[in-house]
């Protein structure tokens, strides 16, 4: 339950971080109240999931899903481009999380 949660965390960060572009530097208020409340929800749902993950496990799994998240959705609605150092980059970050989750004792109790 706890990773659903996180995810769900993820997934609001994303929303948030996508959107403040549309923010125009926070001149713009509907689109900087959305990012604000989604921000404010991954935090609520991280400070849940923290209680029985630890933080260093959840915040590298957040951030790396945030990151190649946030890049995908770079990609193809804000086309910007993502050269093959950025791609291989991505992957690393994608198996380091992996390895973390699914090798480390960091996460047992």
């Amino acid at each position: 339950m706890n990773y659903i949660l996180l995810a769900v965390a993820v997934i609001f960060e994303v929303i948030g971080t996508s959107l403040l572009k549309t923010t125009e530097g926070f001149t713009k208020v509907l689109p900087s109240i959305a990012l604000l409340g989604c921000y404010s929800m991954a935090f609520y749902l991280m400070s849940i999931v923290v209680k029985t993950i630890p933080v260093g496990i959840v915040y590298a799994t957040w951030s790396a899903g945030g990151i190649v998240l946030v890049s995908a959705i770079s990609y193809f609605i804000f086309k910007q481009s993502l050269d093959l150092t950025a791609i291989l980059g991505l992957g690393l970050i994608i198996a380091g999380v992996i390895i973390i989750n699914v090798f480390s004792k960091a996460g047992t109790h």
